[in-house]
């Protein structure tokens, strides 16, 4: 519980071994006892940590009351807690008030979520980073640069008989190139963002009976589809996340391509090729054991212009497909021989992923890196005022229309720490939190 009563309700609620007033009770401390209800019939034998305001996690009083857990326990306790006075959260209302007391700003706020949600090492880690205010304090200092810039500026305006437009103009044009390179470099950095939050979107295809299925057991380490000497197992798409060094990899495997037996069949081959197209990588699977057939040559065309890794599956056989062979490398550089029976070959898939996404490029302990759309959007929106004020002063604007153009860049960044954003923005980036957060 948090705010201002909370105390009071733990009171009516809470009868601990050794009872003290609650000016006497120390902040960050713990205390044993029971949780009774209105009949003086204790519930659950409990710990309850205090938090005095404004060391918490809300800046306001808080209280955690540490139950045995089990649903019924709980339930009853949170039944006893909203009959005596409190109300239930709302989702994020915790990391909200933190907001909105000034103990984070909004960036930081977000970065909770994305701590929660995250799916690998690298993502929870960009999320910590994120919550210790590193790129909050990066738009500070681009703030702050702007800032020094605009106290000149406002001078000039309220003070003319001290204005020296030659210099001011020099001063703000130095500023918006440091700005705009700063700004740039943020933007840059959503490209390994998006694969650090998302995942690589990778579909597996190959005509049926290639390998596909086999080698997306191999990658999990477990059974997950269905193999037979059968052709046509996969109807439909199978999706599984799997780590690659720190990055998760969103592996989907697909129905394989051929001219469809049935409709089922025909409508699962024409989600293969869409989910093909729309894929951050394919790995187009091929049986090395059997020469190109007329399928192999479709998928080879289907997957020309996306980034593709080519596996030779089956090289515990006799090889009828040379990894030399031009049709092939046509298509892709990266050509890979494997045998999904055996699992062998499986880790040469992971380094070449590694070095098409530069997974190992990805430094988070020296880089800033932008994992959120709304901040990314932001930042290419100043970035945009940026170019508006160059050219305002390429037309040789009045300073006042300069400084219009420089404030909506201040603007911009002011939303992404939460400095000038709007209740309805807040509340849609706190709606995404769930209860307790």
């Amino acid at each position: 519980m948090s705010g201002e009563n909370c105390f009071d309700v733990l009171e009516k609620i809470f009868i601990p071994k050794h009872k003290k007033p609650i000016n006497e009770i120390k902040g960050y401390t713990i205390k044993y006892g029971n949780i009774v209800n209105n009949e003086g019939k204790v519930v659950d034998e409990v710990l309850v940590s205090y938090f005095k305001k404004p060391k918490s996690y809300t800046t306001e009083n808080m209280c955690e009351i540490n139950s045995h857990g089990g649903n019924i326990v709980v339930k009853k306790i949170l039944e006893l807690c909203l009959k005596n006075g409190a109300n239930l959260a709302e989702p994020g209302e915790f990391t909200k008030r933190a907001f909105l007391n000034g103990r984070i700003d909004l960036l930081q706020a977000e970065s909770v979520i994305d701590i929660i949600n995250a799916k690998s090492e690298r993502e929870a880690k960009t999320g910590i980073k994120q919550l210790e205010g590193f790129l909050s304090k990066k738009i500070t200092e681009i703030k702050q640069e702007i800032m020094d810039v605009m106290v000149n500026i406002e001078v000039s305006i309220d003070y003319p008989e001290y204005d020296v437009p030659d210099v001011t103009n020099y001063q703000i044009s130095d500023m918006l190139n440091s700005v705009q390179g700063k700004l740039e470099k943020l933007e840059k950095s959503f490209d390994n963002g998006k694969i650090i939050k998302e995942g690589i979107k990778t579909v597996i295809v190959g005509r049926p009976n290639a390998g596909k299925s086999s080698l997306l057991n191999a990658i999990l380490k477990e059974d997950r589809a269905i193999v037979t000497q059968y052709e046509g197992t996969t109807r439909d798409t199978i999706e599984e996340f799997v780590t690659v060094n720190g990055i998760p990899l969103k592996l989907i495997d697909t129905a394989g391509i051929r001219e469809a037996k049935d409709e089922v069949e025909k409508i699962g081959i024409e989600k293969s090729r869409e989910m093909t197209k729309e894929a951050d990588l394919v790995i187009a699977i091929f049986d090395a054991s059997e020469e190109l057939t007329k399928e192999d040559l479709e998928i080879l065309d289907l997957v020309k212009d996306k980034k593709t890794i080519i596996i030779l599956n089956k090289n515990d056989l006799n090889q009828k497909i040379s990894k030399s062979d031009e049709r092939l490398r046509n298509v892709s550089s990266s050509i890979i021989k494997i045998s999904a029976l055996n699992k062998t070959g499986i880790e040469d898939i992971y380094e070449e992923i590694s070095k098409l996404f530069d997974l190992n490029e990805i430094n988070l302990d020296q880089d800033i890196v932008i994992t959120n759309v709304r901040h990314k959007n932001l930042i290419e929106k100043a970035l945009q005022s940026v170019k508006k004020v160059q050219k305002t002063i390429e037309e040789e604007m009045p300073l006042d229309i300069i400084a219009i153009f420089i404030k909506d860049i201040l603007d911009d960044l002011g939303n992404i720490t939460g400095e000038v954003v709007t209740d309805d923005i807040i509340d849609e980036i706190f709606s995404k939190f769930c209860l307790g957060k």
